[in-house]
């Protein structure tokens, strides 16, 4: 038995029906991480100077030693960069989320007065701006205690929304055990948000953020050299996904921001006019993070699907589905063993699943399986001895009610057919009418048998697709 944890199907084809407030096609949402003061440094009782983010090109971690450059660099945005921001969104009338490490939202109250004063989120940005990949599970949950507290002490608010940025594996987990936040934003895996079940078995809301569109580029490898670079990037995630909403799809676009690198005066030209351009557009919901969270709650509450195959015990599971190739529970067996995860939770996930143990069986079992089919209006039938589901697919095409002449007819065909083959004539009778499967009948009655063993097959993976769908259709209602 092998379990796959990431989800690599989302959503699927079919999006959620998204109405934001007042009929906008998209929520844009303005992430400022707040992270000067918290960033690796001595004075901070790291054993290291801070080495990402910066202006410094290849900038290296000073082992035991301060990095007065990039102190300077980081202390830029708290000095200067913060304020050119907090007036281009005061003016805009744009409100902001900020991800505010808690030792740098200490270190810096009058920012805080500023950020609070301007109706902002303050969410949680971890306790400290370091790496957490390399953390046990209990240092990393004694740090996010910490960071809570410190926000709460700080700005007078436990923090409802996290986002630890450079994270470990545990870090999602630990905040749907610890935080009791409304929202969670480590994780890049979509255009909206979508619910978390987590290891204490409850849903969390999480609103993924953005490394695409974001000013980190500015200072990372093959990132944005301008600002025009930036800006068109910005715009045409912006025009895609407008143009989506407009086509009834509405999406979130988020937009991540730092004071020392967009604040710099070179760079928030750019910035400015992404903001008159978005704002030049109807219909666009310009919101916090917490506002997307709140209206998704209470809109997009959490919803299971009917059947989760791979979180069944195995017996359940074979009870369930070990029928959905007739009589063949040995396929569901082997299918159990396989890498289930969340994207086998849907009628065609399942199925495929269903369907690589059905191709890997020897020619021997394969052929057992169709030696199961019952003959198609055939004495099983007549004695209504059929399964449930053969009796409702033979049915759907007419077979249970033939006319005396038409049985004669399908009893023949069936007896020329099993003696020339070997096996009954299979086909997927929700597929056809009565007179197309006739029709079929007598077309593949002169196929030589490799041919038609071959046919058979692909018919019973058929009748297998809408036997899965049939059972997802009825665990609905």
């Amino acid at each position: 038995m092998q379990r796959y944890p990431r989800n690599m199907l989302g959503y699927g084809p079919v999006r959620p029906h998204v109405q934001w407030p007042n009929g906008a096609k998209l929520a844009v949402q303005f992430v400022l991480n707040y992270e000067e003061g918290g960033e690796n440094c001595l004075l901070h009782g790291d054993e290291a100077s801070e080495a990402f983010l910066s202006e410094i090109v290849g900038a290296a971690s000073w082992p035991g030693q301060r990095h007065w450059n990039m102190e300077s660099i980081y202390d830029y945005g708290a000095r200067a960069g913060f304020w050119r921001l907090h007036d281009l969104f005061c003016k805009a009338d744009i409100p902001l989320t900020i991800f505010g490490v808690a030792s740098a939202l200490a270190r810096s109250p009058e920012q805080v007065h500023a950020m609070q004063k301007a109706g902002w989120e303050i969410a949680s940005h971890g306790l400290k701006w370091i790496d957490y990949k390399d953390f046990s599970k209990e240092d990393e949950a004694q740090h996010m205690r910490q960071a809570i507290a410190l926000h709460e002490a700080v700005t007078g608010e436990r923090p409802k929304g996290w986002y630890c940025g450079r994270c470990s594996v545990h870090s999602v987990d630990l905040a749907s055990e610890i935080g009791d936040f409304s929202y969670i934003s480590d994780s890049y895996a979509d255009d909206l948000p979508y619910w978390h079940q987590g290891h204490d078995g409850k849903d969390h809301l999480i609103l993924p953020y953005t490394l695409d569109c974001n000013d980190m580029r500015f200072a990372t490898a093959q990132g944005f050299n301008s600002g025009d670079q930036f800006f068109a990037y910005l715009k045409d995630s912006f025009d895609c996904l407008y143009e989506e909403g407009s086509a009834g799809s509405p999406k979130m676009l988020s937009i991540g921001l730092h004071c020392r690198l967009i604040g710099r005066p070179g760079r928030i030209q750019a910035l400015k006019r992404f903001i008159d351009y978005a704002q030049s557009h109807a219909d666009v919901w310009f919101a916090r993070r917490i506002d997307i969270a709140r209206h998704w709650a209470e809109h997009h509450p959490p919803m299971r699907p009917p059947l989760s195959p791979s979180r069944m015990e195995r017996d359940a599971f074979i009870a369930r589905f070990g029928d959905i190739f007739e009589h063949s529970p040995f396929l569901a067996e082997r299918a159990y063993e396989l890498e289930l995860g969340p994207a086998h939770d849907s009628p065609i996930g399942l199925h495929n699943v269903l369907c690589r143990s059905f191709r890997a069986a020897s020619s021997k079992e394969r052929l057992g399986v169709l030696r199961a089919h019952p003959d198609l209006a055939g004495k099983l039938a007549a004695a209504k001895q059929l399964t449930e589901a053969s009796n409702q697919e033979q049915a759907s095409a007419g077979l249970d009610i033939l006319s005396d002449e038409e049985r004669v007819l399908f009893s023949d065909l069936n007896q020329r057919y099993i003696k020339k083959h070997g096996f009954p004539f299979i086909i997927a009778v929700r597929d056809h009418d009565k007179a197309s499967i006739l029709a079929a009948f007598q077309k593949r009655l002169a196929h030589e048998s490799a041919v038609e063993f071959d046919e058979a097959c692909r018919q019973v993976e058929r009748i297998a697709y809408h036997r899965l769908h049939a059972l997802w259709e009825s665990a609905h209602d």
